[in-house]
């Protein structure tokens, strides 16, 4: 059946007053959580909202993104949130009419830029891209900078834009970063970087001594280390880069009132909590970080645009490529 404008109006309008209290019936989620935090995620916020039985579907990204376009394309989007890896990606929705506008969420206490100032996707953790060092390098990086050094030349490897939604970002956010810009992906390929697929196979090549600097998500070498792998990993000084995880509820949504009482899940201490539990860096300030992060409150995020990001983001893949390869 297909869906008019008005009909989304209208649903949107009710949505403005929506509570997240007593939520119930049937909710449909597509995420692209680790399918165990998926279902941690899930049963946590059941035992909250007894009367909601929820269904999720978990894939990455670029995977739920492609059925969702084809359920577009068939008038039938099933689900009523998405909770996914990258801002890009909602503000393309976001574009396109796709998300309803919530308000009343909780945001205090969350750092400007994790959620949409209009009310239309929320991030629930931070992502954070830095360097990751294999212990045998004599030089142990403090800024990105370092990587343009005679000590890293041959020697990093980063992921690529091309198959990362965090790499994606990584790439936007050095743009805009002062003292970096747009300039500084030259010098590294000059310096003799490489780009990996994804950010497992980077780990894979700075553990294995392969290469002795990654540029990679946190979580990935901080467990490893923990584990008694021989690496590090360096929140540099100008910052890092950061997914944010969001979620948002669909303006087609059957039930956007269960929906927005899971985002609001989501962002209470308790989502948060259980966020750091699964080994995630909290997005709340004041919920304790997972064990060998720092404290949350002492990392600097690099400040992006998604909506820019989003407009530049072919053109940054385009240039990516030209340097790295496809």
């Amino acid at each position: 059946m297909k869906v008019t404008l008005a009909t989304i109006a209208a649903t949107a309008a009710l949505v403005l007053s929506l509570s997240t209290e007593a939520a119930s019936g049937k909710l449909v989620v597509y995420t692209s959580q680790l399918e165990a935090d998926a279902k941690q995620t899930v049963e946590a916020f059941k035992a909250q909202n007894p009367g909601v039985e929820v269904d999720w579907i978990r894939s990455g990204t670029t995977e739920l993104m492609n059925k969702l376009r084809a359920e577009f394309a068939a008038g039938a989007p099933q689900p009523d949130v998405l909770l996914i890896a990258d801002a890009v990606t909602m503000e393309s929705l976001k574009a396109e009419k796709r998300l309803l506008k919530l308000d009343g969420l909780p945001t205090e206490g969350y750092r400007p830029g994790t959620h949409d100032a209009a009310g239309y996707w929320y991030g629930t953790k931070l992502i954070t891209t830095g360097i990751m060092v294999n212990t045998s390098a004599k030089m142990v990086p403090s800024s990105w900078l370092d990587l343009l050094k005679p000590e890293a030349k041959g020697n990093v490897v980063m992921p690529s834009p091309l198959y990362s939604g965090a790499a994606a970002i990584h790439v936007a956010s050095l743009k805009e970063q002062p003292g970096i810009g747009a300039g500084y992906l030259e010098k590294l390929q000059a310096n003799g970087a490489t780009a990996a697929k994804g950010n497992g196979g980077i780990l894979k090549s700075v553990a294995g001594g392969e290469k002795l600097y990654g540029v990679v998500v946190d979580y990935l070498p901080i467990r490893e280390q923990l584990k008694g792998a021989p690496v590090t990993f360096v929140f540099p000084k100008e910052g890092v880069s950061a997914v944010t995880e969001p979620a948002a509820v669909l303006a087609t949504a059957r039930n956007p009132e269960a929906g927005k009482a899971f985002i609001g899940f989501l962002l209470s201490r308790e989502g948060q909590e259980l966020a750091s539990r699964q080994g995630f860096l909290p997005a709340l300030a004041g919920v304790k970080a997972p064990e060998g992060f720092p404290d949350p409150a002492t990392i600097t995020v690099m400040p992006y645009d998604p909506a820019k990001a989003l407009k530049d983001d072919e053109a940054n893949k385009r240039a990516f490529a030209d340097l790295f390869g496809g």
